[in-house]
């Protein structure tokens, strides 16, 4: 569906009619029996959207496209919704609910720029959900974040268009972090004395977050390839979550005798070695989210007891399994189960003293399940 606003008139595809209702004299439309009007209306009261887009088809029957901004989505879903949204997600992955294309990925080089575009329908869902999120690294030196991104929900129904979420990136981010925490809270030792975590940008800040609600642990410990955001990054999250949070001075430093790794970076070089990790520790790798991206040594998965992806079929076409593969280090075969399998029960978590990496690409359902509470909450 075409939509534009053209002065006092809109059009829907090739449908043209004046805004007051009268005939422009010119319309031309494949939609014989449903010409439509199209109006925007200014803001209406209220901290739920920022805009409205309304259409009626000639049958009486009214669909808003709602536009939410990111301030009132930032209010409404907290680390809690997501956490909720992502079990959601992973359940349905789990019981064959989710129907799911492969990610599309753009990169703009010169700007070190990359774009990523996910989308699923959960059965039984109201709404299906498209994301565009982006991150641009080179956008912190000129005093913009690194990602941004919205997300359109759809009926499910009809296939209209009901909401535009104008979040920034916050819902990918949140459902990232919240993605982190239930791998934590299935496959990491039952006693945490320390967390390693490598990265120290804005996803460093909403896995820490959303670990805490899950779990509680001694102290944090932090490297990151950037070191002006490091002593920031320490200083805040300990204030924020009451956690000792320390700098390490090289990757090894930081990761040796952590009892969990996690692993936030852009990095195209693997950042983690195998023979620095503790026997029992459990890895969670969630920044090598496209085909070029790796932050652990192939060694790492090699070392493995068990190798855990959010998806297998994704995992083998990028991130940190699809490099052991690519190598010869994993088969996709010695491949363990996905985390819905783990969380349902139909795959066997953490078995004692053993070593698991958790490979997190993020998934479409994830967008869509986060995406359905939003709207729910505001729409």
């Amino acid at each position: 569906m075409r939509v534009a606003d053209l002065g006092g008139i809109a059009t829907i595809g090739n449908c043209l009619q004046c805004q007051d209702g009268s005939d422009s004299g010119k319309a031309v439309t494949s939609w014989s029996r449903q010409t439509a009007e199209i109006r925007r209306e200014s803001r209406r009261p209220g901290p739920s959207r920022r805009g409205l887009l309304r259409f009626r088809e000639t049958f009486g029957k009214e669909v808003e496209l709602r536009i939410i901004d990111k301030a009132s989505i930032r209010r409404a879903v907290g680390e809690l919704d997501a956490l909720q949204a992502v079990e959601e997600a992973f359940r349905a992955l789990a019981t064959g609910r989710v129907t799911q294309p492969p990610p599309f990925s753009l990169e703009i080089e010169d700007a070190r720029g990359e774009v990523h575009v996910k989308g699923a329908f959960i059965q039984g869902s109201p709404v299906f959900a498209l994301k565009v999120a982006s991150g641009f690294y080179r956008n912190p030196e000129r005093g913009l974040p690194t990602g941004s991104g919205l997300v359109l929900v759809f009926d499910a129904e009809s296939g209209f268009p009901v909401a535009l979420l104008d979040d920034g990136g916050y819902l990918t981010e949140a459902r990232t972090g919240a993605a982190g925490a239930l791998s934590l809270r299935l496959l990491a030792p039952e006693r945490l004395e320390r967390i390693a975590v490598i990265g120290a940008g804005t996803q460093a800040r909403y896995q820490m977050r959303s670990m805490c609600r899950v779990r509680r642990w001694g102290e944090t410990v932090a490297w990151s390839p950037v070191p002006q955001e490091l002593s920031m990054y320490c200083r805040e999250m300990e204030q924020e979550l009451d956690v000792p949070f320390r700098a390490a001075a090289s990757p090894e430093e930081c990761v040796k005798g952590a009892d969990v790794v996690v692993t936030v970076t852009p990095s195209r070089e693997p950042l983690v070695a195998a023979d620095w990790l503790q026997p029992h520790a459990t890895v969670i790798a969630v920044g090598a989210d496209g085909p070029e991206k790796r932050e652990l040594a192939v060694g790492v998965l090699a070392r493995a007891d068990k190798v855990v992806a959010d998806s297998t079929e994704q995992c083998l076409r990028l991130g940190e399994i699809h490099h052991a593969v690519e190598a010869g280090a994993l088969d996709a075969s010695e491949i363990h189960a996905e985390l819905g399998e783990v969380l349902v029960g139909g795959k066997v978590g953490r078995e004692g003293s053993e070593l698991i990496v958790c490979d997190l690409t993020g998934l479409g359902a994830q967008d869509a399940a986060i995406a359905q509470v939003a709207w729910e909450l505001l729409a």
